[in-house]
C-alpha cells in the first residue's frame, strides 16, 4: 500500500446524441472469492476516504464495543438514510434505548435527503434538524455504543475519544491494511482512509464471516433491511434486493463499494466525486466476476436526458 491515491484512469463516459460529450476517470478493484484481486484500473493500493461506505466496517466496531440493538436498527447504524418517517422512528429508537434523545446527536442540521420527505418537511413547517441529516442512524449507534461502555457523549465525535480509536483499529482490522490517514467526514465523524483493495476486502469480510460474528450480524442486517440502509428506492437498496447475497454501501464522492458471498467484491472511486458514474463502473466488475441480474443490467448506464426524453447514458468504458 502506497501512502497517497496516485489517481484513475479513463473509465465512464458521457454520451448525449451519440456524441461524447465527457469522461470520468476514477479507479476499481475487483477481487475474487479468495480476497485476491483479479481486475482492476487505475490505483486501487493507495489510499482514498471510503466516505459513508466506511460505515459497515465502523458498525462492526460498534458491536464489538457492546452496542446492543435488534438488527433493523443496526441496518440504520450503517445507513445513509433518506429521511423518510421509517428512518426517523429507527434512529429516535436507538437513541431511546440508550435513554438519549435527538439533543445528544452532533451531527450538522440538514432536510431529508428524500425529496418526498423534504416537501413533507417543510410543508408541516419543520426545518433543518440532526435527525433528518443522513448519518443520524450512525451517530445514534456511536452515542449508544458511549453510553454502554460509560463513556463521555459531548464529545464522542473527536478522534482521541476510546470509540474512535475502537472503530479506527476495526477499520484497519477489517481492511487488511493500517489506516494512513484521518479526515473529518461530512458529518463531522472522523473519517479512515483505506485502499479501494482494503475496502473490496473489508466488504468481502462481512459478507463471508460465520453466523454470529459481528461481521456477518451487519451484512444480514443490512441485506435483511436494506430499504432502512438507503431508502424506499434507494440504489444499494435495489441493488440488495435484486443480487441476492448483495451487500451493498455507497459512499459520498463517488465511492461504491459491494460483495457478494462466493464470487468476490468490487470498490470503486471516481475521481471527480460524480456519483453518476459509478454504478456503470461497478456493473463492469460485477461482470467480471460472474455477477448478473436484471437490476445489475440497469444500472449499466445511467440515462442522460434532453427536453424530458432520454438523449444518451453513462456508460463504463473499462
Amino acid at each position: 500500500m502506497t501512502d497517497r491515491y496516485a489517481g484513475g484512469e479513463l473509465i465512464a463516459e458521457v454520451v448525449r446524441s451519440g456524441f461524447p460529450e465527457g469522461h470520468h476517470h476514477g479507479s476499481v478493484a475487483v477481487l475474487g472469492p479468495d480476497g485476491e484481486v483479479v481486475a482492476w484500473a487505475g490505483d486501487v493500493t493507495g489510499p482514498v476516504f471510503p466516505r459513508s461506505a466506511n460505515k459497515p466496517l465502523q458498525a462492526v466496531g460498534m458491536l464489538r464495543c457492546g452496542l446492543d440493538v435488534p438488527d433493523d436498527d443496526l441496518a440504520q447504524v450503517c445507513a445513509s438514510h433518506q429521511g423518510e418517517p421509517f428512518h426517523i422512528a429507527r434512529v429516535r429508537a436507538i437513541l431511546a434505548g440508550a435513554g438519549l434523545d435527538g439533543s445528544a446527536l452532533r451531527t450538522p442540521p440538514d432536510f431529508p435527503l428524500s425529496e418526498t420527505a423534504r416537501e413533507e418537511v417543510i410543508r408541516s413547517g419543520g426545518g433543518r434538524s440532526p435527525l433528518l441529516m443522513n448519518c443520524s442512524g450512525k451517530h445514534a449507534g456511536m452515542l449508544a455504543t458511549c453510553v454502554a461502555n460509560g463513556w463521555p457523549i459531548d464529545d464522542y465525535r473527536s478522534p482521541d475519544h476510546p470509540l474512535q480509536q475502537a472503530l479506527k483499529a476495526t477499520v484497519a482490522e477489517l481492511g487488511g491494511e493500517p489506516v494512513t490517514a484521518t479526515g473529518v467526514d461530512g458529518c463531522g465523524a472522523p473519517l479512515y482512509a483505506l485502499s479501494l483493495a482494503g475496502l473490496a476486502g473489508g466488504f468481502l469480510r462481512l459478507v463471508t464471516a460465520g453466523p454470529g460474528t459481528p461481521q456477518r450480524r451487519v451484512a444480514d442486517a443490512m441485506r435483511g433491511h436494506p430499504e432502512l440502509v438507503s431508502g424506499t428506492l434507494g440504489e444499494d437498496t435495489r441493488l440488495m434486493q435484486g443480487v441476492p447475497g448483495l451487500l451493498a454501501k455507497a459512499g459520498a464522492e463517488g465511492v461504491q463499494a459491494v460483495a457478494v458471498p462466493g464470487a468476490g467484491a468490487v470498490a470503486v472511486k471516481i475521481d471527480d466525486g460524480a456519483m453518476r458514474a459509478r454504478l456503470p463502473v461497478l456493473v463492469s466488475g460485477l461482470r467480471r466476476l460472474g455477477v448478473s441480474a436484471p437490476i445489475v443490467d440497469e444500472f449499466a448506464e445511467i440515462p442522460v436526458y434532453g427536453g424530458g426524453a432520454r438523449a444518451g447514458a453513462v456508460r463504463a468504458i473499462w
